[in-house]
């Protein structure tokens, strides 16, 4: 794993984020595992954000991890946790063997990936089509159970396809249960393997905040965490009257900065959050100590995208980014530049 010295750097509201301590996870808040955004670079980013939302990696597949370049997936930042790392796979002993590499890397909760409708994790026979098997899937969480001190936890669907009662989700959870699971999160939307792109599937299906409320009432004893559809912390305090966590994806992708608010509104902390200039230039800091290329600087440069949404100049900080040109800028050079958007807009808005 990482441990540089940025992650050891002082805990304060304009420094680096500090390490995480042992302990019992807290779910209460949760950012979900999303491709191609939640990486490392991202991770840190919502971490000098926010101290207490738990993260995810994006998913990933056993045979990645175990036939791939393993020691990429340890290369992450000690700042960043609490980490789980998501897995998407349908083999007990694959899964076990990846739950036990987890615990060596030093996450700290092992997820299975249960909700992903896409075509790829059909045909490797993983996401949401193993809700059509749930003596499978409770034979996998039982082997990752006892293969890891970990927490292992499931993210999936209200249902499948045709089987979309509450019953059979109600059987598919206690089932889960009996093999060790104490954690569910549940996207309050059935997946349509056919006939809906990922996308749309994570739209189109109603949403079904009833059902999750009732297997928390009829499951108090396991810890439900809510996802789809969230998209303020308005609407997260809500929802945490009738369960024990959220789990927001799109709007933290669209507006990272959502997280600002976060330990203070429903972790109750007193800390001060940190403004978009000191995240970005502590960001900076992150940057240049990773950077070794024009590549990895695009890719963190781009993690930023979302950092002054909803504020003026937003739009053009995007297309600065997404700009051919700003691949030949230096680290210190994007973030000057985005700062000087925030300072600009600002201005703007006071000559009004």
């Amino acid at each position: 794993m990482n441990t540089s010295v940025e992650s050891a750097r002082p805990d304060t509201a304009s420094g680096a984020p500090r390490a995480h301590t042992s302990g019992s996870l807290s779910h209460r808040f949760c950012v979900a595992p999303m491709m191609a955004y939640t990486d490392r670079h991202f991770r840190y980013l919502l971490r000098l954000l926010s101290r207490h939302a738990m993260l995810y990696t994006e998913m990933l597949t056993t045979a990645t991890l175990l036939r791939g370049a393993t020691g990429h997936h340890a290369n992450f930042q000690q700042a960043e946790r609490p980490l789980g790392i998501q897995l998407g796979g349908s083999d007990p002993a694959e899964l076990a063997a990846c739950a036990a590499l987890a615990e060596r890397y030093g996450y700290d909760e092992v997820n299975l990936n249960l909700g992903c409708p896409s075509a790829r994790v059909k045909t490797g026979r993983f996401g949401a089509c193993l809700m059509h098997a749930p003596a499978l899937v409770a034979e996998c969480v039982a082997a990752m159970r006892a293969a890891t001190r970990l927490p292992v936890t499931v993210k999936l669907r209200t249902g499948v396809d045709a089987q979309d009662s509450y019953d059979y989700l109600a059987g598919f959870v206690a089932r889960l249960a009996a093999a060790g699971c104490r954690t569910f999160i549940i996207h309050a939307r059935k997946a349509l393997l056919q006939g809906l792109s990922p996308k749309q599937n994570r739209s189109v299906p109603p949403l079904q905040y009833e059902r999750v409320y009732r297997l928390k009432q009829d499951f108090p004893q396991l810890e439900i965490v809510i996802n789809g559809g969230i998209s303020d912390l308005t609407a997260a305090q809500g929802l945490l009257k009738r369960v024990d966590g959220v789990m927001l994806g799109r709007a933290v992708a669209d507006n990272p900065y959502l997280l600002a608010g976060v330990d203070q509104s429903l972790f109750g902390a007193n800390h001060a959050s940190a403004s978009r200039e000191q995240a970005l230039r502590e960001y900076g800091r992150y940057m240049q100590q990773q950077s070794a290329n024009a590549m990895a600087r695009r890719v963190m440069a781009r993690r930023l995208s979302g950092l002054l949404h909803g504020q003026p100049g937003a739009r053009a900080f995007r297309r600065y980014l997404n700009a051919p040109a700003r691949d030949a800028c230096s680290s210190a050079d994007i973030i000057r530049t985005a700062l000087e958007f925030i300072r600009s807009g600002r201005q703007a808005v006071h000559a009004r």
